[in-house]
Parts: C-alpha cells; sequence; structure tokens
C-alpha cells in the first residue's frame, strides 16, 4: 500500500501530483485482453458477444482503478491504451456505444474525485509515416480513443492528454499538417512527447507551438538523447521550462520520469525513481514510469515529495 505519510500530498499546488500508469505491480488494478486472432474465429454474433463482456468487465475494472486511486490519494491515471480492444472497429463501436451511460458515470466519477484521466496511445500510431495508410490507421485509432474520453464525458483540452511520439524522423512539416488536419476531439487533445532517438525535446518545441499542442517533456528521454551526464544538467530545467509554454494553461503541463534500468543512458525503465531532476519541484503533473509502479510512488512520496514538503514550511 502507498504509504499516507503525506496524508494528501496534492493540496498544496507546490506539491507535484505522480501519477500512475495503468496498471499496478500488486493485483489490485489489472485488465482483461483478446487477440485480434481470437476474435476473428468467431462469427459476428459470437464476436459482439466476446466484446460485450470484455468491455463490461474493463469498465468494472476501470472502476476499481479510480477507487484505488482515491484510496492512494493519487490524481492522475493513465489509461491502458487497449481498454477496450476493435472498438476502432465498426463492430467495437458500435458495442462500446452500449456502455455509453456507464462509460459517464466512471468519467463524472474520475472528475468528481478530481482524477486527471490521459492515455498513452500505442507506439505503432504514427502520423508522419510516408506510408499513408499508416497515418490513416493511427487517425482511425487515435478517433475511436477520443470517443472513449468523449463518452466519459472528459473535456476536448490537453487536461484529457492523447499523448504520442513525433514518429517518422525528417517529418515534422507532414506531422504538422496532419495535426492540423485530425478531428477536433482527437486535436484539442493531442500532446507530442520527446523520445531517446529521432525527435529531442528542442525539436519538438517547434513542432509543438507550429501546431498548436503541448509537449510532454520526459527527462529521461531528453539525458539519452542528448547523452547527458545527469538529469540536473541545465538543458532540464530549461527544456522543463520551455515545454510550459507550449501548455494552454501552465499548471495542466504533464511530464514523464523513468531512470535506467542498469546505466544512466539505460531505456528500460528501473523498478524504482532513484534521481529525480531538481527542476521537477516544479513540475505539477509527473507521471511515474517505473516498474515497480505503486511502489515507486510510494518511494517517492517518503523520500522526494517529503522533502520538497519540509524544504517549503
Amino acid at each position: 500500500m502507498i504509504s499516507q505519510t503525506l496524508a494528501n500530498p496534492q493540496s498544496t499546488t507546490d506539491i507535484p501530483n505522480l501519477g500512475l500508469v495503468c496498471i499496478t505491480t500488486s493485483p489490485a488494478v489489472r485488465f482483461k485482453t483478446m487477440t485480434r486472432k481470437r476474435l476473428l474465429q468467431l462469427d459476428e454474433a459470437a464476436q459482439a458477444e466476446a466484446l460485450r463482456s470484455l468491455y463490461g468487465e474493463n469498465l468494472k475494472r476501470l472502476n476499481l482503478a479510480i477507487t484505488f486511486c482515491q484510496d492512494h490519494q493519487l490524481r492522475l491515471y493513465r489509461l491502458l491504451s487497449n481498454l477496450f480492444p476493435f472498438s476502432d472497429t465498426p463492430l467495437g463501436d458500435r458495442i462500446l456505444a452500449e456502455f455509453s451511460d456507464a462509460l459517464r458515470q466512471v468519467g463524472d466519477r474520475a472528475q468528481a474525485a478530481g482524477i486527471r484521466l490521459v492515455l498513452h496511445p500505442d507506439q505503432f500510431v504514427v502520423l508522419n509515416s510516408d506510408n499513408p495508410t499508416v497515418i490513416e490507421n493511427s487517425i482511425t485509432i487515435l478517433s475511436a480513443q477520443a470517443r472513449w474520453f468523449d463518452l466519459m464525458g472528459l473535456p476536448q483540452s490537453p487536461w484529457a492528454a492523447m499523448n504520442i511520439h513525433g514518429g517518422k524522423g525528417d517529418r515534422a512539416e507532414r506531422l504538422v499538417q496532419v495535426i492540423r488536419d485530425l478531428p477536433t476531439p482527437v486535436r484539442s487533445r493531442l500532446t507530442l512527447e520527446n523520445d531517446e532517438h529521432t525527435y529531442g525535446a528542442a525539436a519538438l518545441i517547434n513542432i509543438c507551438q507550429t501546431a498548436r499542442v503541448p509537449l510532454v517533456f520526459d527527462a529521461h528521454h531528453h539525458l539519452i538523447h542528448e547523452q547527458l551526464d545527469s538529469y540536473n544538467h541545465p538543458s532540464v530545467g530549461q527544456m522543463l521550462a520551455a515545454a510550459r509554454t507550449t501548455w494552454p494553461e501552465s499548471t495542466w503541463q504533464l511530464v514523464h520520469i523513468s531512470n535506467g534500468r542498469e546505466a544512466l543512458h539505460d531505456p528500460r525503465h528501473s523498478d524504482l525513481i532513484a534521481i529525480m531532476p531538481i527542476s521537477y519541484r516544479q513540475a505539477p503533473w509527473i507521471e511515474v514510469e517505473a516498474k515497480q509502479k505503486e511502489v515507486a510512488i510510494a518511494h517517492l512520496r517518503q523520500t522526494w515529495l517529503q522533502d520538497i514538503a519540509q524544504n517549503a514550511v
């Protein structure tokens, strides 16, 4: 269980909000899935029933995730990108519509509890591919996921962020143009995140400013991309501040944190977060990308957040 050393760490605006990513390391938050191969083995009636059962079960589990966040004073939760698989198909969309009331209830419940819901679509969503079919499929996926948020009653703004990477290298103009032409439910929520190899934070700042979408700054990706020797390199704070200017509300700024599993520049995530950038004390919303999930959040609360709280007194 997450330590309650800080009974309500989000009550002070100077204390960053730490967010849970998708599942817990304990069995408390888990979801069901189904492979495309398995679904296609069924006839249409059986497919509909399978999706109806799957969506209903995952909605129950999403409610459990909201309860978990409430119980542990977590105000940020990243939904699983495969929460409602195949909802980007006509059949899946029709079945999902049957759960409109239940989806609205869970969205209302999250908002009443002050829990911010965000999403990180899978890496195969690429908006500037050389292949038009890949772009078309990516937009279809994003539109389906934006529909989840619409059905939940979440705002069409980056408060309910749908976060992707820049995609294909040397295709900045194409990325900007595709973003500008996206359906409003997608474009209004879209954010871009810097990565380790293709689009560094500085390049994405320019793209985000041109496309008028926010940048989700990832300090670990920045460290690897720039081959820095410390999370406290001046450019980390500079990029954090520059990214903040891309958000329509500075208090909405969302960032990611992870540490390398075996070395500073290891892209694989460590179990816990041992090193936090000093500049992240100014980050209002932080998704904790660590293997031990809620255990990593508990560790940060007992160390990093406790130190911030004590120094603020």
